[in-house]
């Protein structure tokens, strides 16, 4: 039974990008999640707060659910965090239309799907919540960056940002802070 708060883990198949992305993450149980979302209620039903697309938006769960035909996973945070949930949802909801974050530069005023998640658990808990690591765009052993990323922020016209800090779903699903409750 899912509960206002709870993350819903997700294994999208968006092509070469998803693949890259999953090819230099790591999730619960080894797993590979490329997209999150924030469960929350709005009068008797369940949305889902998230990045993706054009811009931070709440999509009914059905819709959320018609993503991908591959399991996804159920997080919730653990009971000594659960009092944050409320603060968190104020603050994903109140991202509802910031931009996208298509450059995947953290604390650039655009969000991508986990930095919405990091930074509302971070207002919550007024202080990082979640961990950032360096990001890598090269496949493990490598020093060539994937393809996929070099035609895709060479159309950006930005360099691409690798080593510096950000967060990924798979990443989230790992941390000591929430327990994976298993397939959704």
């Amino acid at each position: 039974m899912l509960q206002e708060g709870d993350l819903i883990f997700q294994n999208l198949n968006c092509g070469p990008m998803c693949d890259a992305i999953n090819e230099v993450t790591t999730g619960y149980k080894d797993l590979k999640f490329n997209h999150i979302g924030l469960v929350v209620f709005k009068n008797d039903e369940i949305y889902v707060l998230e990045a993706s697309g054009a811009a931070v938006k709440s999509t009914p769960l059905d819709v959320f659910l018609s993503y991908s035909s591959q399991t996804m996973y159920l997080g919730r945070l653990k009971e000594d965090y659960l009092d944050l949930i409320p603060q968190a949802i104020q603050f994903a909801t109140q991202q509802i239309g910031v931009p996208y974050d298509d450059e995947f530069l953290y604390d650039n005023g655009k969000y991508y799907c986990s930095e919405l998640i990091y930074d509302a658990f971070k207002y919550a808990y007024k202080k990082p919540f979640f961990s950032l690591y360096p990001m890598t765009y090269k496949p493990l052993n490598s020093d060539e960056f994937f393809p996929i990323w070099v035609s895709y922020f060479k159309e950006l016209g930005q360099e691409i940002p690798e080593g510096l800090p950000g967060c990924n779903p798979g990443g989230l699903s790992t941390s000591d802070r929430i327990q994976m409750l298993g397939p959704l």
